[in-house]
Order: C-alpha cells, then sequence, then structure tokens
C-alpha cells in the first residue's frame, strides 16, 4: 500500500473511497475548493491513471488499498481523517445478479467494515455512506421520501439497503455521525459509456459527425429521476457538515423517461431521433411497479440544497462534451 501527493494541511482532512470514479472526482473538487485535504482511496496503483480524476493528480493524496483490507483500514485510523466520505462500489446494477455474493460484499460489507473502523479508532470522524434509489424497488409508492417501503429488486439493491439500514443502526445505537445519502440517478459527461445516458449522447454526438447512423436501445418508456452529479455531490458534501447527522435524499423530484432522454439530446443538436433509434428486443426491461422519483425536500429545506442544472442542461451538457471529445 502506497501514497502519493502532498497537499498541504488546510481545513479538514477528508477521505474518499471511490475517489477515481465520477461522484468522487467532483467531490474532491468541492473539497478542494472548500481548502480541505484530500485524500483519495483507489485499489488501483496510485501512480496510474485517475481516469476521470486526471485533473486532480496533483492536488490530492492517493492512498492506495481496500477497506475490506485490514491493512487498509490501520493506514486510514493512522491518517485519522475528519471526515469519511464512502462512494465506491460497484455501480452497474446487472452486473449483480451474474455474483451476489461479491456485490454483497463489495457494497454492505465494505460499509460495515468501514463503519466499525470509525466507531473503534476515530469516534470524532463523520462519515457519509452512499446510498441508492434501487433500494426503494418496488415501494408502491412516487415519489419516495426517506421513510418509504424499501422493497428491493435485484442483488445490488439489496446490498445497498442492507448498508443504508446499518447506518441508521450504529447512528441511533453508538452515537456515529453517520449520514446515508439515498442516490438518485446522476448524471455527467464523465458517466462511464456502459451507463444508459451517456451511451445516448455518445451515439448523438458520432451521429452528428457522421460516424454512425443508428442507437439502438430498449425499454423508452422507463422512468428515472435524472439530476447533475456535480450538484448531488455538493448535496452531499453539505450533508456530512450540517450539526446533525441523518439521511437524505438527493433527486430531483422530477421523472423523466428514457424517451424524453432521447429527444433532449438529438434536439441538442437539431437531429430527429426518428431517423436513427431502433429498438433491440434483447435490451427491452421488464416493467417497474412504481417510477423510481424522488422526493429531496428534506435536503432542500435543512441543507438549503439547491441544484444548479435541470434536465434538458444536463442533456446538453452531456452531449456538448461528447461532441467536443471526438472532434478533437
Amino acid at each position: 500500500m502506497s501514497a502519493i501527493g502532498s497537499p498541504p494541511p488546510t481545513g479538514r482532512r477528508a477521505l474518499i473511497t471511490g475517489v477515481t470514479g465520477q461522484d468522487g472526482s467532483f467531490l474532491a473538487e468541492e473539497l478542494l475548493a472548500r481548502g480541505d485535504q484530500v485524500i483519495g482511496l483507489t485499489r488501483r496503483d496510485p501512480a496510474g491513471d485517475l481516469g476521470c480524476s486526471e485533473r486532480l493528480r496533483d492536488r490530492l493524496s492517493l492512498l492506495q488499498g481496500d477497506v475490506l483490507d485490514a491493512d487498509t483500514r490501520a493506514r486510514i485510523a493512522e491518517l485519522a481523517p475528519d471526515e469519511i466520505y464512502h462512494l465506491a462500489a460497484p455501480t452497474f446494477v446487472p452486473d449483480s445478479w451474474r455474483d451476489p455474493a461479491a456485490t454483497m460484499a463489495a457494497i454492505h460489507g465494505a460499509a460495515a467494515a468501514l463503519l466499525a473502523l470509525v466507531r473503534e479508532r476515530l469516534p470524532a470522524a463523520r462519515v457519509f455512506v452512499a446510498g441508492s434509489s434501487e433500494m426503494f424497488g418496488d415501494a408502491g409508492v412516487s415519489p419516495q421520501r426517506e421513510d418509504a417501503p424499501c422493497r428491493p429488486r435485484n442483488p445490488y439493491a439489496t446490498a445497498k439497503l442492507a448498508a443504508h439500514q446499518l447506518v441508521g443502526q450504529l447512528r441511533t445505537r453508538e452515537g456515529l455521525f453517520a449520514v446515508s445519502g439515498v442516490l438518485y440517478n446522476h448524471e455527467s459527461e464523465r458517466r462511464p459509456e456502459r451507463f444508459v445516458t451517456r451511451k445516448i449522447t455518445r451515439a448523438v454526438a458520432e451521429i452528428a459527425l457522421g460516424r454512425r447512423s443508428t442507437l439502438p436501445l430498449g425499454e423508452l418508456s422507463a422512468v428515472r429521476d435524472w439530476s447533475f452529479a456535480g450538484d448531488v455531490m455538493h448535496g452531499v458534501c453539505l450533508a456530512l457538515r450540517h450539526e446533525t447527522p441523518q439521511d437524505y435524499i438527493f433527486a430531483s423530484g422530477v421523472g423523466h423517461t428514457v424517451a424524453e432522454f432521447v429527444h433532449a439530446a438529438f434536439a441538442h443538436l437539431g437531429l430527429d431521433p426518428e431517423q436513427h433509434v431502433e429498438i433491440d428486443p434483447s435490451l427491452v426491461r421488464a416493467p417497474e411497479a412504481a417510477a423510481l422519483v424522488g422526493d429531496p425536500s428534506r435536503a432542500r429545506q435543512v441543507l438549503g440544497w439547491t441544484p444548479t442544472l435541470g434536465f434538458e442542461q444536463l442533456v446538453a451538457r452531456m452531449v456538448d462534451a461528447d461532441v467536443a471529445e471526438l472532434s478533437s
């Protein structure tokens, strides 16, 4: 296990797991802008590629390891962070069906190990654990508030629910300053291309540049609550720095279909999706009982959280980024 980088010890000391991902990079930028020292935990070689966090290479420390490893947890305890943001976890839901046990270990097991470390060796530290709207599943109500019924539909959601509940239990019983953020779909140009939103914006950019002519998709009527990842990470920071720990939903509060996302992406470049979108039956999923749309009232009222980008602005930002990247 090794570390690189030596940012000045100003502000608070924050540790981010999953710093190489979309969310980790936005959160690191937020904390650095606040004058904090940021340590990023990564399972990759710290001297290697930082992915979408490349722009942060000289501004934060990187620690190689895994929270499921005892040596890594001991090193975290030595670093004594004031705040821990646990974002690292598998994020591609279909993969959880291939190995449910590994999914449970990576999500619930890792969160449990980190929370135990805080309880035993870092009692003054504040810890945030990233939850997911998937845990609501067939909740039977929409939009969902923090107290909505949870009926997960896949192993990923089950693991996220277990981690979410453990945060609440340790906060209540042990007095930990622990927060679970229920994150609904949040996107950006840093989202990997295997996700449908980035698949759409990338394809639209390629079509506009004459590099392809069709976009195969599955169910277009599926509803999602999309927000800008940078806005969501700002809310995460506000939640952990509030005077009282509790759980929050971070969402736009408005549902949009995949078809609406597609139309917004094509329309931004003056294209007609009817001429390019093809339905691939192999990509069509079973219909959902209730739309996963979140009610962000608590975050807005308690934290004063106000998103900066709306749906159309988010889609346009992603399309423009893909056009710029492909053009260069």
